[in-house]
Formats: C-alpha cells, structure tokens, sequence
C-alpha cells in the first residue's frame, strides 16, 4: 500500500561535480539520475586511481564555480561554458578553464564528459527539508540545503528530521498515474567534509559534518536508484512504498 508522505519541494542538478548547482522546477528523471547531472568532472591527471576526480573537499573553491549555457537552450542542456569566481566565463571544455583550476590546486587537471555520470555511491540522492533544519539548528548554522547536495528536497507531512532512514529498502513514487517516476532507496548518505563549506563563500564550519557524526553516526539522507524514468517536478506528491508491503504482495 502507497503512502503519501510530502512532496518535492524542491530539485537540483549540478552538472559539473563539485561546483554550485542549479535549482530546477521540473526535471527528467532517467536511468542514470537527473538528465545532465553529473555528466561532466574534473579529472586529477596524475592521480591513477580509482577514482581520481577532483572535488570540493580538496578544492574548495570549485563551489564558487558556476556552470552557464550560452545561446538558445532547452531545461535539462548541458552548460557550455563555466564563470569562475573572478568572472570570466570559459568554455567548459576549454583549456583556460582547466588551466585555471589546475593552477588553484597545485596540480594538472582535465575536464571530462561522462554520459551516464559520476556519482560517488548512487544516481540519485534525496533529503528532506526537516532534516536539513536539524542538522542545522545543532551546528548553529544557517539552514541551507546546497550544504547537502541533493536532487530531491522532499517536505514530508511528518516533519520529522531523519525520516528518510525508514525508506531505506523502500520505493518512492512521484505522483499518482501509472507513469509515474519511481525511485528506490538503496542505502544511507554517509557525509563528508563537503556539507561544511558555505555555498557562497566557500568558507568552512566543521561543526555542520560534528553534528551529523554526533547525532546520526555520520548519516544524513538517503541514496537512490532509478526504477522508473518520468518527469520530476516542484510540488508534485510523493508516495511511499515500504519493503514489508511489497513482499507481501502474492
């Protein structure tokens, strides 16, 4: 039996990892997460591991970065070019643009377009709005969901902080018809030092990640995979399936 639990109060894409993102009202949900999410990265060119992207945490600054498109453009379009922190904007795939970010990190880097994206653990990450506010309220910080870095911003009808901890195995369904996006929980968010820099100054507070390792063992939100395509929007409802319900069925 679906629940309804909220709504979508909110949907972001950041489409190149690590720097700001972009508020959306409607987006496409597809098997590889919000179309354009992700899809191009920054790559440390003499780091030959697995994972060799370079990211906030290392960089601050990328946060102060921000994707543009330039010309006519359709919702869900890649950038075209990305403005830096002192104002220029540089094409995104130029090489001023990673000559620029390289000198700030001391190290040679590469712009790279990835189709399906990259993603640290899953396509798709969700939070509710309540426990943005908690997490906020006990770091005495400003509550600010950039922080966290979500696609989905859901405002449940509960209102209770860490509410996503009991979709995990679940399903969420957006809206009503038989198209409906759906999305189930795999697992939870474990956060790192990236909740604790501001958006807009880049500036860290480290009480932000202390207060969700103290009263959350480090979790806050939920990860995602895609279980059906469709489109997402702001104020659309949400439905929840719990695991015990599905397993139930005949």
């Amino acid at each position: 039996m679906r629940i309804k639990i909220g709504e979508v109060e909110a949907l972001f894409r950041h489409p190149v990892k690590s720097m700001s993102g972009e508020l959306l009202t409607v987006a496409e949900l597809g098997w590889h997460g919000l179309d354009g999410d992700r899809r191009f990265a920054l790559r440390r060119v003499h780091d030959h591991s697995g994972f060799p992207w370079l990211q906030a945490s290392r960089l601050p600054e990328l946060l102060l970065f921000s994707p543009q498109r330039r010309g006519s453009a359709k919702p869900g379009d890649l950038p075209t070019h990305v403005r830096t922190p002192d104002g220029h904007e540089l094409p995104v795939l130029g090489p001023e643009l990673a000559a620029d970010i390289g000198r700030r990190h001391g190290s040679p880097i590469e712009m790279m377009y990835l189709d399906r994206g990259v993603f640290d653990e899953a396509s798709i990450s969700v939070i509710t709005s309540a426990t943005v506010r908690e997490i906020s309220r006990l770091a005495e910080q400003r509550p600010d969901v950039r922080r966290f870095r979500p696609n989905i911003l859901i405002a449940s009808l509960r209102s209770v902080a860490f509410e996503e901890d009991e979709w995990v195995g679940g399903i969420l369904y957006f809206g009503e018809t038989s198209e409906a996006a759906i999305i189930s929980i795999t697992n939870h968010d474990a956060r790192c030092s990236m909740v604790n820099f501001d958006p807009d100054s880049a500036r860290p507070s480290a009480d932000v990640l202390k207060a969700i390792v103290r009263v959350r063992d480090n979790k806050a939100g939920v990860y995602a995979a895609v279980t059906r395509r469709g489109r997402l929007a702001v104020g659309q409802p949400v439905f929840f399936e719990s695991p015990a319900k599905r397993s139930e069925r005949p």
